[in-house]
């Protein structure tokens, strides 16, 4: 097991339901996958610096998860298709 940090950052227009719904969504895959969510930290609305998919703000959430290293593609296609998640990027802690 591994420790990441996952960055996503969701649609600006979701309200409070649809967003944490996204997240729970998130959180369901990892520990389907066998891995657990230590810390959910939400950053809140922020400009881009670019135009993601015609927005110009995005909602930031910081997850801090430990999985296993096979695990991790899974993960990265279910958030790819994801269609709130208008980006996200994950890296080992540490």
């Amino acid at each position: 097991m591994r420790n990441y940090e996952l960055v996503c950052v969701i649609q600006p227009d979701l309200d409070e339901t649809a967003f944490n719904g996204v997240i729970e969504k998130v959180k369901g895959w990892i520990s389907e996958s066998g891995g657990s969510v230590d810390k959910v930290d939400v950053w809140g609305r922020r400009k881009l610096a670019y135009l993601i998919k015609k927005h110009r703000e995005g909602q930031f959430v910081l997850l801090n998860v430990t999985m296993k290293p096979s695990a991790i593609s899974d993960l990265e296609r279910n958030l790819r298709y994801q269609e709130p998640i208008i980006r996200h990027m994950l890296s080992v802690a540490g």
